[in-house]
């Protein structure tokens, strides 16, 4: 992190300061910590890491606050910046982390006897009082800190001593010597800290890279990229398709398991029990004879080739995300070499997957109530490691709500203290609080329940819950329209309207989002019965061709909103996002705040995608930075058409026939002294 002051050796533990009554500072409420300092919050590399707490002591003396801090490999010494009190004894400081990892963080706080006394002989000169006795009390707690200093200071503290305790010299002439900014300066690089209260427990912090805070993810099947149909897929074919991922704007590829597929039980398609000879099978049905997690699929190639396509994907800003699914087909090698990691029947077979009413016949799931679970942890952890070295650097974690908490308590600690900067997305579309723990213990960004969210109240609270503290303290949300498991009825039924819709919004409202496609993009809608979420003739099953050149493809609308993305940095974080309230419910209306340049975005959305609506919006001026009754343009980032507004209340309307979706910038007037005014 940045070191504003020197580092320091780190203190004396304090006593606590209900048990030696010098220790008078209280330190209350601090934030962020999460559980109690239980797990670590969450920052991003070179992002302002904000602190703040309730520090406050008997009496009216004058306190002093600083943020300790350090990486957890860095054990011999602290780094310091300063508390600024703001209003009602809360006090922030901010730091900015420069490294990956865990750091840890404390605040400190003492009660400053110099600034205490400089403040009352400031007010007792301004009284016109005799201060004589006031100087000299003053000259022995400046000689306290000669012993603290080093060279030519120390021996400038020791004449300033002498002037202030100098009873030959007149107090007038003495008081400038106390009101010096040479003085307070130096009583602030050596201030008395012996009697300095240290808050318990100390804190963690877990920094991660940008792309764990900004990315946009495009899911690909690698066996149905081929351009040819009725081919299978391999990864020179996704080599081949990243120019087309790139220029629409995505910069993490994210792939299903590209291991080897087991042939038992395999799944045929529209999820068949019954599967014909030339049925590919479930990616998720990982292993077979050619070999399990550490191998690839012979027909998408080789190790050397995948290895190729994220090397490629690099240069070219993408990096590639590989799911990790800790599950088996039953002709994964691990079944026959380590038959205690697997439950069985009374029967002796293998018990396989089960979420009644649903059945997953091609899937044994682990046992880790296995006499050898240690031995299972550690493969696993190897597993990930060996993908590691093959250069991917996040992983899309599948189901990860099914396995023990404590094997990602191990695995992601030790995996990104091996290499700093891994990204794990946790699959978990479960009960918000096993959600939130999985966050807790070390996932990077998390699924949620975006898909499901369609009114404007759903959204709103929903997304007021999730992105702000304490949620926000430890949870990174990714937004989802549509997965291979889940075509909402709102896609299914909203026709191109509905997908632009849930598009603007998951990319606007959240700085991670992702699309499983070109399923998305060519606004793939039939499910495969009424009532069900699963696709017909669902890739997860079979190859499939899509013709990426189709007229009605969204891909110039998803590559402008990626474009809009990339060039306002209010879209790139989750901080200051505000909703605004509309007469009409059909309609949402929020901001988005940068929190580097004060640049704020505003979207307004039509969430009825058969009918245009409009109605008033009332913009809450606080939290977009304008005078209540000023005049401002709001320039829309999708059309290019500009509006002038003006006070707090304004008109929006939107038709699913054109654009469903406003993305406006707001630009303030200024008036300047030559002969010119414009909007910036």
């Amino acid at each position: 992190m940045t070191n504003p002051r020197k580092r320091r050796k780190s203190p004396p533990e304090a006593v606590s300061a209900f048990s030696d009554p010098r220790h008078r500072v209280v330190i209350e409420n601090v934030r962020p910590q999460v559980d109690d300092g239980a797990y670590p919050a969450k920052a991003i590399i070179n992002d302002p890491f904000e602190v703040s707490a309730d520090i406050f002591a008997d009496g009216h003396d004058v306190l002093m606050a600083i943020l300790q801090y350090r990486h957890e490999d860095e054990p011999d010494g602290w780094q310091e910046t300063a508390f600024e009190h703001t209003v009602n004894d809360r006090w922030v400081s901010s730091v900015v982390p420069e490294k990956l990892g865990i750091h840890v963080y404390r605040v400190v706080a003492w009660v400053d006897s110099f600034k205490t006394w400089r403040h009352q002989l400031e007010r007792r000169v301004e009284a016109g009082q005799d201060v004589a006795t006031d100087l000299l009390i003053g000259a022995a707690i400046v000689e306290t800190a000669i012993e603290r200093a080093d060279g030519a200071e120390r021996n400038l503290l020791s004449a300033l001593t002498g002037t202030l305790g100098d009873a030959k010299l007149p107090a007038t002439e003495r008081v400038p010597t106390a009101m010096d900014d040479v003085l307070a300066t130096l009583m602030e690089k050596y201030p008395d800290r012996s009697a300095e209260t240290v808050y318990k427990p100390e804190l963690r912090v877990d920094v991660d890279p940008v792309y764990a805070r900004y990315s946009a993810w495009y899911e690909m099947f690698p066996r149905s990229a081929s351009p040819e149909p009725g081919k299978h897929g391999t990864f020179a074919d996704c080599e081949a398709r990243l120019p087309y991922i790139k220029e629409m704007g995505f910069d993490v590829l994210y792939l299903p398991p590209i291991h080897p597929i087991g042939r038992t039980n395999r799944k045929g398609k529209n999820n068949s029990v019954i599967a014909e000879p030339d049925d590919v099978g479930s990616p998720w049905a990982i292993g077979a004879a050619e070999g399990g997690h550490r191998d690839i699929h012979p027909e998408l190639g080789t190790l050397e080739e995948f290895k190729s396509l994220v090397s490629n994907a690099r240069e070219q800003g993408i990096e590639v995300a590989l799911d990790m699914a800790f599950q088996c087909s039953p002709d994964h090698p691990y079944v026959k070499e380590h038959p205690d990691w697997f439950r069985r029947r009374p029967d002796g077979t293998v018990q396989y997957a089960e979420n009644p009413p649903k059945k997953y016949e091609d899937i044994v799931p682990f046992d880790f109530d296995s006499p050898d679970r240690e031995a299972l942890v550690e493969e696993l952890i190897d597993v990930v490691r060996h993908w590691v070295k093959q250069g991917v650097r996040i992983f899309r974690v599948d189901n990860p709500h099914t396995k023990p908490f404590a094997l990602w308590e191990r695995l992601i600690p030790t995996l990104k203290k091996e290499q700093p900067g891994l990204v794990f997305l946790a699959e978990a579309f479960t009960r918000p609080r096993v959600m939130y723990r999985l966050a807790k213990l070390g996932f990077s960004q998390s699924y949620t329940y975006y898909a499901w969210r369609n009114t404007d109240w759903e959204l709103s609270s929903y997304v007021s819950e999730i992105m702000k503290p304490p949620v926000s303290d430890f949870f990174r949300p990714n937004f989802w329209p549509n997965t291979p498991d889940i075509l909402t009825e709102y896609l299914q039924t909203g026709g191109r309207s509905g997908f632009m819709t849930r598009l603007a919004l998951a990319a606007t409202l959240n700085s991670n989002y992702g699309i499983y496609g070109p399923a998305f993009e060519l606004l793939e809608s039939q499910p495969r019965e009424e009532g069900s979420e699963e696709y017909l003739d669902s890739e997860k099953y079979q190859l499939r061709h899509w013709d990426l050149k189709r007229a009605d493809s969204l891909r110039g609308f998803i590559t402008r909103i990626n474009r809009i993305r990339q060039e306002h940095p209010a879209l790139q974080h989750n901080r200051g996002i505000a909703f605004h309230k509309v007469d009409n419910p059909e309609i949402i209306c929020f901001s988005k705040r940068s929190p580097s340049d004060n640049e704020v975005i505003l979207v307004a959305a039509n969430l009825d995608p058969h009918h245009g609506q409009s109605g008033w919006v009332t913009l809450d001026h606080r939290e977009i930075g304008l005078e209540e009754a000023s005049s401002f343009q709001v320039h829309d980032l999708l059309t290019d058409a500009r509006y002038l507004w003006h006070g707090g209340r304004n008109y929006v309307e939107l038709s699913p026939a054109s654009s469903p979706v406003h993305i406006f910038v707001i630009r303030r007037y200024v008036r300047t002294e030559h002969d010119f005014d414009y909007y910036m």
